[in-house]
């Protein structure tokens, strides 16, 4: 999952305050007679959702995607390696496979070294190492690396307050990760604001002459982690280097700096490549009666490259191509063609949706409806859904279908419910709304593993993308296109 670009959907897919339970007169009916619409057969959906609940392909998807291949940065051989493999495995199953050729960002890690050289009661011969990892689109620094006076501050405000003393420092942005926030259901809300200082921090700091920057690690958990992700530089800015600081090693920065000068010495290696040439996912269960009309579910392909990205995004995107599998093993085509895409770099510069956007952009009301899955981990709650309001009634067979899951809650939005589907303007979109309480405990570090995915959440994530997937490519009316003024709240 992308940092701020995406903070929207992060924002309202982990926020549980707005969420109330589906209900209906008759929950177990599609759009009622009035609106001229065939009921969808309950009974299909509860052996879909079944199905999938006794299904273990999915979980052997990501573990052969989590261990077998590990790290899927793009541009890197993991993420072409991972293309293959995905491609594969839903070709064994019949799906209608292609290779939709994209770009991908190609950026580099290399060396990265933190050391605090100079602070107030140092003993001699003594420095500290400091955990950090470099952001993604970072710069490097000088092969020896650079020493530099740092400048702690907490906010975009207080860096403008002390501008003069910003050129020649390294900026460490000290903004928190509100866990109160993650634990009351506001993940979300937790990391677009924590986030945003990692994502523009840097570019801020450059144009006022800092030399580096480092950003508190976006994430909930004190492990000594480091938690990377995107920076965003203004076209024709020449970035600077620019490193996510654990949690403990920018606590002990700012407990030096109270006391006096501290300064650090920065050792960033990485490379920002010419785009490579990749590929999008595209796998087809063609629809009995309107084959051009199309339904994506998603999830993105590529992950960071410290872990092995079970979580971001393997468990979105096995769960994706679990749908397929299980409509496949229960021989049914919807009315609708139900599209399932692996995307290519989400991460890093969304050159995959890009790709995709532009091979469908003048045929926009072919795609009826999108799903993407970006915020696995957590158990499945309910729907997030970017529709308009007289007919939310017709998700009711969903949640009727998933009631024995505990999946009922509702959660309609305006706006992004996914980096990917993002550029389908108009295009009813809709995501799983999960327990993202501990989600970012992990995101973007070495510690987004296999062995952090409970594999039962896994399939109710299945269950709940294979029964909202057939239900919008079943149903006799697709929905409504959504206008960009309308305010579906």
């Amino acid at each position: 999952m992308r940092g701020f670009r995406c903070f929207a959907a992060a924002v309202f897919l982990a926020s549980s305050a707005s969420l109330v339970a589906a209900n209906a007169d008759d929950p177990t009916t599609a759009p009622n007679a009035e609106n001229g619409l065939n009921p969808i057969d309950a009974d299909t959906l509860a052996h879909i959702r079944d199905t999938a609940m006794t299904s273990g392909w999915a979980y052997q998807q990501l573990s052969d995607l989590a261990d077998r291949i590990g790290p899927r940065l793009a541009g890197s051989r993991g993420a072409e390696a991972a293309v293959a493999q995905v491609a594969e495995a839903l070709r064994a199953i019949g799906a209608n496979v292609t290779l939709q050729p994209c770009k991908a960002t190609h950026w580099v890690r290399g060396l990265e070294t933190g050391e605090l050289v100079a602070y107030p009661g140092q003993p001699q011969g003594i420095t500290q190492h400091l955990s950090l990892t470099a952001l993604g689109a970072s710069a490097a620094t000088p092969a020896q690396g650079l020493v530099a006076p740092v400048l702690l501050v907490h906010d975009f405000s207080e860096l403008a307050a002390q501008r003069q003393q910003v050129k020649g420092s390294i900026v460490v942005f000290d903004e928190h990760f509100s866990q109160l926030l993650a634990e009351r259901g506001h993940a979300g809300s937790a990391y677009a604001a924590a986030a945003e200082y990692r994502t523009r921090g840097p570019s801020v700091a450059a144009e006022m002459g800092a030399l580096a920057v480092l950003v508190r690690s976006v994430g909930g958990a004190d492990y000594r982690l480091p938690h990377t992700g995107i920076t965003e530089w203004r076209p024709g800015q020449v970035p600077i280097p620019a490193a996510a600081l654990t949690t403990e090693d920018t606590d002990l920065i700012a407990r030096l700096s109270t006391q006096g000068p501290v300064r650090i010495k920065l050792v960033l290696t990485p490379q920002s490549l010419p785009d490579v040439d990749s590929h999008n996912v595209i796998a087809d269960i063609p629809g009995r009666e309107l084959p051009e009309q199309v339904v994506i579910v998603s999830g993105h392909l590529d992950s960071w490259d410290l872990g092995t990205g079970a979580m971001d995004d393997g468990m979105g995107l096995t769960a994706a191509m679990g749908v397929a599998q299980v409509l496949q093993t229960l021989h049914l085509h919807a009315r609708r063609t139900i599209r399932v895409i692996a995307w290519m770099d989400e991460e890093n510069g969304s050159g995959g949706s890009k790709a995709y956007y532009e091979s469908v952009k003048y045929q926009l009301p072919t795609q009826t409806a999108a799903i993407e899955s970006d915020f696995g981990l957590g158990r499945p709650l309910g729907i997030s859904a970017d529709i308009l309001p007289a007919q939310s009634d017709w998700l009711n067979p969903v949640f009727a279908a998933l009631a024995p899951l505990d999946i009922t809650a509702f959660d309609r939005r305006k706006g992004e419910l996914g980096a990917d589907i993002g550029p389908l303007a108009g295009v009813p979109r809709f995501a799983p709304v999960l327990d993202t309480r501990h989600y970012f405990d992990y995101h973007h570090t070495a510690a987004d593993t296999l062995d952090k995915v409970d594999p039962d959440n896994l399939r109710r994530e299945v269950a709940l993308l294979a029964v909202l997937s057939f239900t919008l490519a079943e149903m006799p009316e697709a929905f409504a296109r959504v206008p960009a003024d309308v305010n579906t709240h």
